[in-house]
Formats: structure tokens, sequence, C-alpha cells
């Protein structure tokens, strides 16, 4: 028995559409963007995770970098499984002829039955022989320590790269969700468009990452607010480069809409939810996961609005991952989990 468990490959992916992380015997082994760069020429893979962000929006005529997921599935399937096979051979050797890779794989609980499919198809692709999807909302839950099998309801609010995904969990199962194609990536490409229409200045998708980062905020008045901060970019009257520098009150701007739609969305599904479910709810708040819970004040934004207690997990973007891994290793325990014969 030891020696079938010491070619026994199990791992836990939250295959994002910002970031993939990885665990293997309960330690997190791959963090890196979900993103890779291509010959365009011979089609091989050049490199994956954060050598290829590095080339990102960088690249010549024989390079080109690709996000295979978009809106928290898989939009190009050959770029997601190069993208996949690479971070598993970061982990280390296989040794093929003997090896028995088992995977659970989160995915975002608004996925049509096609894009299950192709999760499937490509875990098929990279060698796995039994392999588990898992919805995001229930991997949070799972992964900040709540009794997901009791007969309590818990609201999870799961801020991704593609998706959000707002669901009432209670007896091992969703009673109520809503997902929504409004998230970070959603965050970053307003604040393209905010630097573009208001200073006149083009930036790149890097740059509006850290721009979210640095001053990313809800509200435009916070009680530690942060230092403002500077931005390089291409002035788009002369073309050429120059420095302006941005605060939070300007990005809480640029993302009030975005953000008004999540709020719309947490409404929404705390309607459908049956009423003794609301109880609970009223009595142990709503829980936020995800990227988007790091943007300042949207903890408080979102308690303003629904006039309950809002809570951040204490790791946000590393909950779904840890989840998906706690349910790798009970995966005859969790009726949750979704295998091939059941799509």
């Amino acid at each position: 028995m030891k020696w079938f468990n010491f070619f026994n490959q199990e791992i836990a992916i939250d295959l994002g559409t910002a970031n993939t992380l990885i665990i293997q015997n309960d330690e997190i082994v791959i963090d890196e963007p979900s993103i890779v760069a291509i010959d365009r020429k011979t089609g091989e893979t050049i490199a994956v995770g954060n050598k290829a962000m590095q080339m990102h929006e960088k690249t010549h005529d024989n390079i080109k970098t690709i996000r295979p997921l978009k809106d928290g599935v898989i939009a190009d399937f050959q770029a997601a499984e190069s993208m996949i096979q690479g971070f598993i051979a970061m982990i280390g050797p296989r040794r093929r002829f003997m090896s028995h890779m088992k995977m659970v794989i989160c995915i975002p609980s608004g996925i049509t039955e096609v894009e299950k499919r192709a999760v499937f198809d490509s875990a098929d692709h990279v060698d796995s022989k039994e392999t588990y999807l898992i919805f995001e909302p229930m991997a949070a839950a799972l992964g900040i320590g709540l009794e997901v099998e009791e007969p309590v309801g818990n609201m999870i609010i799961d801020i991704g790269g593609g998706t959000t995904e707002i669901a009432v969990i209670a007896l091992s199962g969703i009673v109520g969700d809503q997902s929504i194609r409004i998230a970070g990536d959603e965050f970053t490409n307003d604040i393209r468009n905010y630097m573009k229409r208001q200073h006149n200045i083009l930036i790149g998708e890097r740059t509006s990452e850290q721009i979210k980062i640095h001053v990313g905020s809800a509200l435009s008045d916070l009680e530690n607010p942060p230092e403002d901060y500077a931005v390089n970019g291409r002035d788009l009257m002369t073309g050429i480069p120059k420095q302006i520098t941005v605060s939070y009150g300007e990005i809480a701007h640029c993302l009030d809409k975005s953000i008004s739609k999540i709020e719309d969305a947490v409404l929404k599904a705390l309607e459908n939810t049956p009423p003794e479910l609301a109880a609970d709810i009223y009595k142990r708040g709503l829980y936020l996961t995800g990227g988007g819970a790091l943007i300042r004040g949207l903890d408080k934004r979102i308690a303003q609005k629904t006039k309950l207690p809002v809570h951040i997990a204490d790791d946000p973007l590393r909950a779904v991952v840890r989840g998906t891994g706690i349910a790798l290793k009970n995966t005859e325990q969790y009726s949750f989990l979704i295998d091939r014969k059941s799509v």
C-alpha cells in the first residue's frame, strides 16, 4: 500500500481566471497567474504563470501570451491544457507508467453542462484518472471553516477574477445562488477606461492591476486611506510616456458601477433565500472571499447596503483552494462533488 501511495498523485486545483492555485499534500505548491506564452511559429509553450506574465503586453510578433480562462471558464482549450501541464510539471517529476492522478477542480456555480465537460476533457488530457469538480462557493465555505453539512444557512460572496459567486449554502448543497460576470477583471477594465477617459493616458492590463492593488477602494471616504499612486503610461495627445498620480477616491468613483452590480446581485440572492435560512444569515452575516474581498471598504459598503454584518475571510485569496484541498481528502464523504458520471 505504501508503494502505491508513493506513486499516487492527488492535487486540488483552483483554476481561476486571474490566478491558478494548486494544493498537494495540504501545501500550496503553485500560486501563479493563469497565463501561458506560446511560440506562434511552432505552437510550443514557452512559459506559464509568472514567467509568462512578465512577457504579457511586451511580446514581439513571434510570441503571444494567452489567458486561457475567461469569466471563470475555459475559453481556449489547447492553451488551458498547456498551462495545466506546465503547472503540474512545476510540482515535480512524475513516473507516468505507475502514477495514478486524482484531481478536484473548482468551477463557477453558473457553469453550463458543456463547460463542465470541457473541464473534464482538459483533466483527461493531462492524464487525470479520477476527476471531481466542486463549485466555488462550496469550496470557499469549506476553506473558511464553515460546517457545510449542518442544517444552517450561510451566505458566501466569492469575488474572483472572472465571476462573482453568491450562494446560500446549507445541508451540503447550494440552496440559491447568483453568478455574475462582474469581478476583478471588470474592475481592471474600469480602471483602464477611466485613465483613458479622465487623464488621456493609455495604460496596460498589468499597470491597471497594480493601481487596483495599491489604491483600489469601494468607498470614497476611508478611515485609513492609502497614499496616492504614481502611474506610468502613454499620453494619448502627444504619444510620449508620462507619469500621473491617482488617489483612492478616483478609483472608488470609477469602480462604483461595477460594485453596484455586485450589491444588486447580493440583494437578489437574499430576496430568493427561504425565510428560515434568511434568519440564520441575519445571525451569522455574510462571508467575503476571493481577491475582490481585498478592495478597501467593500465589506463596509455591502454591510451598509444589506444592513447585515460582513466578514472578510482571513486569507480570502486562498480560501477557495484550501476548501478544494479539504474536498480532495474527503471525496467519498462529500455528496456535493461532481464526477463524470453525474454530468
